[in-house]
């Protein structure tokens, strides 16, 4: 049998998928998990009349690869990839290339490139977003490593990638980590999507309507310019499922504990150490967190007593005021998300194009919306752009819609609703418009008990001060 040209090692659904969207593309491949048990049940269902070899040792599978060997790894981050490198490593040759397609950590993806390149072997970490579906018809892929590595993979990542109008969803995006760090940012703005669209059901549920009628909703949001994305597509898509044993809305029968993999909380502990706010992301986190507190929380419910109030507005009204809340607060999670990766391509030498960023998402990845055209125009526009609230385009909308905004977050505390990500994202805005804020009295303080020193307004900057504030 002829040599493969590409090998994939780890056979769960993602690993699966993109397997057979590489052979789809006309690669042939070769491909290996380490139980072989799901080996043959692959090549007994879903690789019938592929071009797949299957191989049941790594030896096996490395000769079973054309050299330069190009090998992508789809197993679980952390202790999992560094066994399956440490395993591949004494069975390469000089030239030899390893993906990691999972959600590492970047500084992860760092050590890796370094050891690699080192020995001579290629290391690209990859950032894979999109799903199932996403692996299988189309993903966008967020590629890192050496430039050279990336060229020598080109060919297949631009035909297995999403297509959109502009292009393949997929970029070299830079050195080292910066792959896996672009998709860990990317994680931190899904998250900031999905708890803003959940406060968003949570609201209009309160006002009355029906998973029906949120149906109707969502789906007409989809519609919009502003809205139209793949979060608020499935999210319509669910408001109409009916679970078949109780004829209920199958959302309103789900536990209301959410779970998450790490990359929303590596996100924002990056941000700390950056020094770049991202309180949306925070709250989404936090949110998630809190939901855990099942038990603690039924009991509160009986203790703490809510607000002795019900929506008594206009319904319609109130459906377009949420609708642009949601928009001017989904914009300034964006912002944040970029403002991050501007700070950390500066910090870790990068050289990160966001206007290329916001176009490999247009397709394939989970936060695909439609005004990512708007996001890559105005760096194409400005690549300078400090923050994406500065753009003429963004901050004229959300200019226009923050009457509509503040009312939400007035009726939410009116009715004792949380809506932590709502409220975070004005927050965001209305610290970001302030040229004063109250930390003057912050450094006061700070000098007053820890000698910490202050700037003043009325000197030149860099020149601090101490003062003796007790008598």
């Amino acid at each position: 049998m002829t040599k493969r040209t590409f090998g994939v090692i780890g056979l769960a659904v993602m690993g699966e998928n993109i397997a057979l969207n590489v052979e789809r593309n006309g690669y042939p491949i070769a491909v290996y998990n380490r139980s072989a048990d799901k080996t043959e049940k692959f090549m007994a269902t879903r690789a019938v009349g592929k071009d797949v070899k299957a191989a049941y040792s790594l030896e096996e599978f490395v000769q079973a690869l054309e050299s330069p060997r190009k090998i992508l790894v789809m197993v679980k981050a952390g202790g999992p990839v560094d066994a399956v490198i440490e395993q591949l490593k004494p069975l390469l040759a000089k030239g030899d290339m390893i993906i990691d397609g999972g959600n590492s950590l970047y500084e992860d993806t760092e050590r890796r490139t370094k050891d690699l390149e080192a020995t001579g072997l290629g290391f690209v970490g990859m950032g894979v977003s999109g799903g199932e579906e996403g692996a299988l018809n189309g993903p966008s892929l967020m590629p890192g490593g050496t430039e050279a590595a990336y060229r020598e993979l080109e060919p297949i990542v631009t035909k297995i990638a999403a297509q959109v109008d502009d292009g393949p969803c997929v970029t070299y995006i830079g050195p080292g980590g910066a792959g896996h760090y672009v998709k860990m940012v990317h994680n931190g703005i899904e998250y900031g999507d999905m708890q803003l669209i959940a406060e968003a059901y949570d609201l209009l549920s309160a006002a009355g309507l029906s998973a029906m009628e949120l149906h109707e909703v969502f789906t007409a949001w989809n519609k919009t310019e502003e809205l139209d994305s793949f979060l608020i597509e499935i999210t319509a898509d669910i408001f109409k499922k009916i679970d078949p044993e109780t004829d209920k809305p199958l959302v309103e029968l789900i536990l209301d504990c959410a779970g998450q993999k790490g990359t929303g909380r590596w996100t924002i502990v990056s941000s700390l150490e950056l020094g770049v706010p991202i309180p949306t992301m925070y709250a989404a986190v936090n949110a998630r967190v809190m939901s855990s507190f099942k038990d603690e929380r039924i009991a509160a419910s009986k203790e703490l007593a809510a607000p002795e109030k019900t929506f008594s507005g206009d319904v319609k009204t109130f459906i377009d005021q949420v609708r642009d809340a949601l928009y001017c607060s989904k914009m300034c999670s964006y912002a944040q998300g970029m403002a991050l990766l501007g700070k950390a391509s500066d910090e870790y030498g990068y050289n990160l194009d966001l206007g290329e960023m916001a176009r490999i998402w247009k397709g394939g990845c989970i936060i695909r919306a439609g005004f990512l055209n708007k996001i890559k125009a105005a760096y194409v526009e400005n690549p300078e752009l400090a923050n994406l609230l500065l753009a003429p385009e963004f901050k004229q909308s959300i200019i226009d819609r923050q009457a509509a905004w503040r009312t939400v977050l007035v009726t939410a505390n009116e009715l004792g609703i949380p809506v932590p990500a709502f409220s975070a994202s004005l927050d965001y805005f209305d610290s970001y418009r302030q040229a004063s804020l109250p930390q003057n009295l912050t450094q006061a303080q700070r000098d007053y008990f820890g000698a910490h020193t202050y700037e003043r307004i009325d000197k030149p900057k860099g020149e601090f001060f101490h003062t003796e504030w007790a008598e």
